[in-house]
Formats: C-alpha cells, structure tokens, sequence
C-alpha cells in the first residue's frame, strides 16, 4: 500500500574524514523515499527549483516513487545545504543554509494522492504537518519528524500536530527538550501522554529504542567498517520503518503486532546503515532488497541469545 513523504528535496554539500562533495543529492523527503521505497510504493510531495538535475528525478522515478507532488518553481533554486562533520562523525558545523524556494513551500498534495493509506510527515513546520493530515481520509497510521527548533519555539503548534499522530520519530537530545525529563524512559512516558501510541527514539551509531504503553524495545546500531557520510542516516531510518510497515499492510496503530513494530525498527536501523557507506544517496543507486533482508538477518543474529 502507498506512502506519502513530505518533506525537503534539496542538494547538499558535505565534508567528511573520507573527503569532500561541493554539491549532492539530499534533503530529508529525498532519503526517507528512496528508503522506504524498497517496501511500499512511494508518492513524495516536496518543491525543488528548476537547477534540479534530470538525472535526479530519473533516480527517483527509478525507484517506484510518483513524483506528482514534486513542485518545480520556474526561475527558483533547489534548497542548499552545506556542513563539515567532525572526526568521529558524531558532531556536525553548519556552513550554509539556502532556503530557496524551500522558504515557502506549502504543501499541495495531488487528489490522487488524498487516499493513501500511510503519511510520513518530514521536518517542516507545525502547522504544516497538520495541515498535509487533515487534506488525506483514510490514513491507517500517520506521524513524522521533528527538530529542537519546532519543540522551543513552535511548542503549543507542535503540541496540537503530533496529537494527531500515531508515531513520532526523535532523536535523544528532542525527546528530553519536548518532554522536559532527562531519563529517557520518563521522557518517553510523557511524550506517550501527549498523543503518539508509538514513539522511536534515535540514538545515531547507538541504535533506537521503540517505546508503546506496553513496553520497549532496544535496538543496536550496525557497526560498520567505515561510516563515510552520515548525512541522511535518521531519515532512512524513518523510512524504513514505515515502509516496512506500510509494505505490511499494516491496519491501525492500536492494533499492531509487537513483532511487526520490532522488526520495523530493525528495517529502519539496516537502511541507515545503508546510507552511511557512501556520500549521499550513492549507495541507493546500487543497493538490493537481496543485500537489505541479508543485513537485516544479520541484526537477527547479533542479537539473538
């Protein structure tokens, strides 16, 4: 069954200890699509400029995802990105942000996309993300990103989005700032208390944890030889996760297997894993679903006891 990404198609320039690229494919809807799109059927719903590559949109079209929702602004740029990670890859320097026709981009969703059945919502404001909800009926399981920004100085808006959620995906640092309790388990409690029946929590080259009312789940990061470029690594994750539960069919949040939820994590750690091998989205360009169900049976037996 199909889903929707929302979120930012953008190109990125990124220095790393393995070297440098002036300018790449990137942007959080770009990632979570080709990610997801090993499981499920893709429809992405973004705004890019006319400097966006031919080569690009054939990458994309390649991999099953509908590109009707993609907005081209005539005589506008792409959203630019560029940062330099530290040595251990764990930290990153902003050296650039260019907004472009990124600035007012306003999601209008394609009737033809109004009935799909799952939503990932990307990092974009608020009332944004409400407002891509409330334009589809239907949805099975519906929910998104956030970023420290949004929590701090769009709270009450933030608030009112993620109440409509099924799932929310943070990293540490976000979980602690949007529920105000430095113990993870406490903060995800609280969070749990603010709408999302499900919560996964990132914890970068340490893994995830996935919390519900009934429980938890810890799962480790992959440990790779080498991590060559971590940009994109948590919107891979995401959509892994749900593209795995979207090429399940799954129902409704409130329903959903345990086992099903665990696995998705687990699908979401091996596509960010995928992602760090290379610059970019490059490993996406040859990546298998041979290679993915390979390295997921690899987590199964690291894990195992």
């Amino acid at each position: 069954m199909s889903l929707v990404v929302v979120g930012s198609v953008a190109y990125d320039g990124v220095e790393t200890p393995h070297g440098k690229v002036d300018r790449m494919l990137g942007g959080a809807a770009t990632y979570i699509a080709l990610s997801a799109s090993y499981f499920a059927p893709v429809k992405i719903v973004a705004v890019v400029g006319d400097d966006f590559a031919g080569e690009d949109v054939d990458l994309l079209a390649s991999r099953r995802i509908d590109l009707t929702g993609l907005e081209r602004v005539a005589g506008g740029k792409t959203f630019f990105w560029a940062g330099v990670y530290s040595a251990d890859m764990n930290d990153r320097t902003t050296l650039r942000t260019d907004l472009n026709v990124f600035a007012d981009f306003k999601p209008k969703l394609p009737e033809s996309y109004r009935d799909a059945p799952y939503l990932l919502l990307g990092n974009i404001q608020p009332a944004l993300q409400k407002s891509v909800r409330a334009q589809m009926h239907g949805l099975k399981l519906a929910g998104g990103d956030t970023m420290n920004y949004w929590i701090s100085d769009f709270r009450s808006e933030l608030l009112d989005t993620i109440a409509e959620w099924d799932f929310l995906l943070i990293n540490d640092s976000e979980a602690r700032m949007l529920s105000g309790e430095p113990n993870l388990r406490r903060a995800a409690a609280r969070i749990l208390d603010l709408g999302p029946r499900i919560l996964v929590i990132k914890r970068g080259e340490y893994g995830a944890i996935l919390f519900t009312k009934n429980g938890h789940f810890i799962a480790p990061g992959y440990l790779l030889e080498e991590v060559f470029d971590p940009t994109g690594a948590g919107d891979c994750f995401a959509g892994g996760f749900i593209g795995y539960l979207a090429g399940r069919g799954i129902d409704r949040a409130e329903t959903i297997d345990p086992v099903e939820l665990r696995r998705a994590v687990i699908y979401g750690s091996v596509m960010g894993s995928f992602c760090c091998e290379k610059f970019g989205v490059d490993r996406f360009r040859t990546l298998t679903r041979e290679e993915i169900d390979a390295r997921y049976r690899g987590f199964e037996a690291c894990t195992g006891f």
